[in-house]
Formats: structure tokens, C-alpha cells, sequence
């Protein structure tokens, strides 16, 4: 059986997890969804101090208290930026990283750059980026697809403002990322269509070519969660450390 650490994207928690975490769980994996400093259970501890180092160290603390080992990392969205700094940081302990309708942030490039500068600080509080209208999320490109009544009223009644602070800087690696194992799991975009952005050398897509990559999907919106919560666990479960 494997174990998962599950990390959520921007305003989400260990919560948005519960149903691929219930069914990864039912076949027997071992699964940690984690919420992270500032956000859902721990939004008491938001503040503008909170930084891209905070949140991979929630991750590599989980990993080192818990003595997790050849653990498949699943990073959801620009989850995947603190996901990418936890790797780094102990890839002895990592069997795979997982990108759940994302990738991985650029050694020198701050995650918000990912979402656009411009649009999340024109829709920040100067320390906070609460969540966004769902005209406004479409309009940065995230898909809604699957999402219903009852799934955008969960969402919008749970979600946080995300610490600015935690996607505002750079991005910085030792190159021990590089050599993990890795997957892409796409949900807003055709496996096709991936690739097609891979060969082209779309720079959001082109460090996808390497040997280290395999790509999967869930052909839904851009929060497979609850779009599909069980269709991702099944996707996850068929994912194993190693190469």
C-alpha cells in the first residue's frame, strides 16, 4: 500500500480532500491531507510573515514527525510550488511528487507569477488574496467544470484568504527535485492537449518532457476533488513511488 500527502491549492485545507481521502483510504493506502500554516483550521495563524518557507516546512514536518517514507506528494494547483520546496528539501523520503492540475514552479520564479502578478494583487487586501468571484476565477483561466450547486456553496463557505506572502517570492532549489520521479495528473486540459504543449516548448509545460514525467488525467474542471473526488483517488491509487 502507499502513502499519500495531500496539499491543497489556493484558500483550501486538509478538508477539500475529504472524499479522495476517504476512498484512497478505503483501499487500504495510507493518506495525510494537510492544511497549510494560515489557511482553514489554521487561519488563526495567517499573517504577513507567512512565506513560501513556511509552507514547505508544514510539509517536511509532517514527513519527518510522522517518519514518512517513499511518499507519493500530491500538490493540487499552486499547491504544487510548496510541494516542489518540500521535495527539494527531503527527497530521500520522497517516492514520487504528484501535480493534481499544475506543475512545478521554476527554480528563481515566485509562484504568483504562475496565477499572474497583476490580477491576484489587483484582487489581494495587500496581505491576503480572499477568494475570488467565480466570474473572476474563470477569467483567470480555471475551469469550472463539474462544479455544482452544492460544491461551489462548500467552497465558498470554507474557503480562506490565502497568504500573500507564501506565493509572492521566489522559488528556491538545490537541484535534488530534478531527479524524483514525477507526474502530472491534468484535469482542464486533454492529455492531447498537453502534450501538444509539451512538443511546442510552452514554458508552463516544457519541463514535462523530461524521462522523470508520466502524465495522467481526470477529464473535469480545475478541482477534480469534488468535481470527481472519487475518480482522482482511483487515478492516485494507480500511481507508485519509484520510476
Amino acid at each position: 500500500m502507499t502513502t499519500y500527502v495531500l496539499v491543497p491549492g489556493l484558500w483550501l485545507g486538509a478538508w477539500a480532500w475529504q472524499g479522495v481521502a476517504s476512498s484512497l483510504r478505503a483501499s487500504g493506502h495510507t493518506v495525510h491531507p494537510l492544511t497549510l500554516t494560515g489557511l482553514a483550521d489554521r487561519s488563526h495563524l495567517a499573517s504577513p510573515e507567512l512565506t513560501l518557507d513556511t509552507h514547505a516546512d508544514d510539509i517536511v514536518n509532517l514527513i519527518r514527525y510522522e517518519d514518512l517514507r517513499d511518499v507519493v506528494l500530491v500538490g493540487h494547483s499552486l499547491g504544487g510550488a510548496a510541494v516542489t520546496a518540500a521535495a527539494d528539501r527531503v527527497p530521500d523520503r520522497i517516492g514520487r511528487v504528484v501535480y493534481l492540475d499544475g506543475g512545478p514552479v521554476p527554480d528563481g520564479v515566485a509562484p504568483i507569477e504562475m496565477s499572474g502578478r497583476e490580477f491576484v494583487e489587483a484582487r489581494s487586501d495587500g496581505w491576503r488574496y480572499p477568494f475570488p468571484s467565480w466570474e473572476d476565477l474563470e477569467a483567470s483561466g480555471a475551469s469550472l467544470e463539474g462544479l455544482g450547486p452544492a460544491e461551489r456553496e462548500l467552497m465558498r463557505a470554507r474557503a480562506t484568504a490565502h497568504p500573500l506572502g507564501t506565493i509572492n517570492e521566489p522559488i528556491r532549489l538545490t537541484g535534488a527535485f530534478d531527479r524524483l520521479p514525477k507526474t502530472l495528473v491534468s484535469s482542464s486540459f486533454p492529455l492531447d492537449q498537453v502534450r501538444a504543449l509539451i512538443a511546442q516548448g510552452h514554458p508552463l509545460f516544457a519541463a514535462l518532457a523530461g524521462p522523470e514525467w508520466e502524465l495522467r488525467e481526470v477529464p473535469t474542471g480545475h478541482w477534480p476533488m469534488f468535481s470527481r473526488p472519487v475518480d482522482t483517488a482511483a487515478v492516485l491509487a494507480e500511481i507508485t513511488p519509484g520510476g
